[in-house]
């Protein structure tokens, strides 16, 4: 085995790591368990937990007289987040309502906006992630429009070389897609892609779930007019967390939310008047913000600008190289495949690991080895990587354990029936 590739050398680069202290910030009531789903739903940060507990206190006491405080809070973390993860300007995010919804507003509102009559399709590739798809497919049948559904490389996601010929008969209104792809962890070309769909008089909404608090975006760079995404991942804002909605303050005179309600409204406790949407993003909101929610994005944003995006990328990357070469070393020869790109500038903050018994041998993971990862159909065990408490020993650990109960046929003696969460 290379020297790289041993548990030591796992251990001197935690020891080395920059990041390693953030480790401790995030509440760990089981220290023997490795956690490898931050991808799906982050840690609790220490400093949310104290927050929220304040802020309950504060309820408690304050009653409706907190309200000046807290109504602000969609717009407040909107703009954390637009200078610290997504590199947007203030007053171009909001932090509301959840993803699917957010993807409803934004799509409907550029078709509105934009669609001319000739311009009636809808495209996002076969592989993206449900929702994304229903929203289409729900817009579609709506509108009498049709749905384009892309057959790209699971390996690569959608590259602009295979978009282009979709575009190439002018009808195309608008793009769906994923920065980076929730099965393979594929980063697609946010500004080639962009540009691409813009030469051809179209528009493009991007998904950002899987990439916001992993690694920059870059919107403003990018040149990118609409995006959404969840705060819930490696923002670590908890279960169920509002999403968040991107609109280039250069577009925003052009659009109107599809859905009307009194948070966007113009002088919003003036209640006898018709509705007067303010300018800007402050549109999109609609209902009553969640305030303890808010709260918990604004921890994540928090400590997220603190460690910084470029190191958290950076290690990212690392993190994610050393699965790959101890999937190569070790569990290449037990049947596994790589399901992510190898390159770790084409790739997310998790890898997915291919084989034909992925789900028992998740359920043997979680169950038998203290290892929680989780299962994306058809075959896929993503491991997802955070770098502001995932270490290397971890990944070395993880993996160890991930060949040792496939040697000795674990997932054969788990109950292997599916759950309606996998």
């Amino acid at each position: 085995m290379a020297a790289e590739l041993t548990r030591e050398a796992a251990a001197a680069r935690d020891a080395a790591d920059p990041l390693a202290s953030f480790r401790e910030r995030f509440v760990n009531r089981d220290p023997e368990r490795i956690y490898l789903d931050g991808n799906s739903l982050g840690r609790l940060p220490v400093a949310t937990r104290d927050r929220l507990r304040d802020l309950v206190e504060q309820w408690g006491e304050r009653l409706v007289t907190g309200w000046p405080e807290w109504i602000d809070a969609p717009t407040r973390a909107g703009d954390a987040l637009a200078a610290d993860v997504l590199g947007a300007r203030a007053g171009e995010v909001v932090v509301s309502d959840s993803t699917t919804v957010n993807l409803y507003k934004l799509c409907s509102a550029a078709l509105d906006a934009y669609r001319l009559s000739a311009q009636r399709v809808l495209v996002t590739d076969r592989g993206n992630f449900p929702t994304d798809r229903y929203v289409l497919e729900g817009l579609a049948e709506q509108r009498g429009l049709e749905l384009r559904l892309l057959d790209s490389d699971p390996l690569d996601g959608p590259q602009a070389a295979e978009l282009e010929p979709a575009l190439h008969d002018g009808a195309v209104a608008l793009v769906v897609l994923s920065h980076v792809a929730y099965r393979s962890g594929a980063l697609a070309d946010l500004k080639g892609i962009t540009d691409l769909v813009r030469r051809y008089d179209a528009h493009v909404v991007w998904d950002l779930s899987h990439s916001a608090g992993a690694l920059p975006v870059g919107l403003r760079d990018a040149g990118v007019e609409l995006a959404a995404g969840c705060t819930y991942k490696y923002l670590n804002a908890g279960p169920g967390a509002p999403a968040f909605l991107y609109v280039a303050e250069d577009v925003q005179p052009r659009l109107s939310s599809p859905i009307w309600g009194w948070f966007g409204q113009r002088d919003q406790f003036a209640m006898d008047r018709s509705y007067d949407p303010v300018d800007g993003v402050g549109r999109f909101l609609a209902g009553t913000p969640p305030v303890l929610e808010l709260a918990a994005v604004e921890e994540g944003v928090r400590i997220t600008a603190e460690a910084g995006i470029d190191r958290i990328r950076a290690k990212s990357v690392e993190l994610c190289d050393l699965i790959v070469d101890l999937h190569d070393a070790w569990l290449a020869p037990l049947g596994f495949e790589l399901g992510s790109p190898r390159d770790g500038a084409r790739r997310g903050s998790h890898v997915a690991l291919r084989h034909d018994e992925a789900w028992p041998i998740c359920r043997a993971l979680i169950e038998r080895a203290a290892v929680v990862p989780d299962f994306r159909g058809p075959d896929s065990i993503r491991l997802g990587v955070a770098p502001l408490y995932t270490g290397f020993a971890d990944v070395w650990d993880a993996l160890d354990r991930l060949r040792r109960l496939v040697e000795r046929g674990e997932q054969r003696e788990v109950d292997a029936t599916r759950s309606r969460v996998t």
